[in-house]
């Protein structure tokens, strides 16, 4: 259990940490036989590009989870705790909702790339299955905004959301 817990905590620097590395070792590997024989692998670089494609979405839900989505915070600086909490409620509801209207047209483009798939040229996979990360990086990142709020409100800290002053 403690295992999965770990992996649900840590789940967006853990693939992230993977397609990464996984770009890392296919470029290095590309320039390596490029230098040795003159040639190179054309899997090397449609599997590192589709490794920061999922790295850069999945990347942007561990930006959610740090809370290091870029924020332009000086013009409520001024106004009370509770009025700079409901434009927070206000602005992270419509990026919810934005997310998952976003997941939504994922979703068709995934529907569409299966109906009529088309063959990646050196890896052979349906590219379907590389733009499911579309999806799944918005509902990802819609996720962890609703459990930063349940966190928030589970330990009577909602305004600590607020509190730029403190960040500075």
């Amino acid at each position: 259990m403690w295992l999965l817990r770990k992996l649900y905590a840590n789940f967006e620097e853990y693939a992230c940490a993977l397609f990464v590395g996984l770009m890392i070792v296919c470029l290095t590997l590309q320039v390596l036989i490029r230098a040795a024989i003159g040639s190179s692998l054309a899997w090397t670089e449609e599997l590192s590009r589709y490794s920061f494609i999922w790295a850069v979405y999945v990347g942007s839900a561990l930006a959610v989870k740090r809370g290091s989505h870029v924020r332009i915070t000086a013009q409520f600086l001024l106004m009370p705790i509770p009025v700079r909490l409901f434009f927070r409620i206000l602005a992270d509801a419509l990026w919810v909702a934005l997310c998952l209207f976003f997941a939504w047209c994922g979703l068709d483009v995934i529907r569409e790339g299966f109906a009529y798939p088309e063959i990646s040229p050196t890896l052979g996979v349906i590219k379907a299955w590389v733009e499911a990360v579309i999806p799944f990086g918005f509902v990802l990142m819609s996720w962890r905004i609703v459990e930063q709020y349940v966190s928030k409100l589970r330990t009577h800290t909602l305004a600590s959301l607020v509190c730029y002053e403190e960040e500075a």
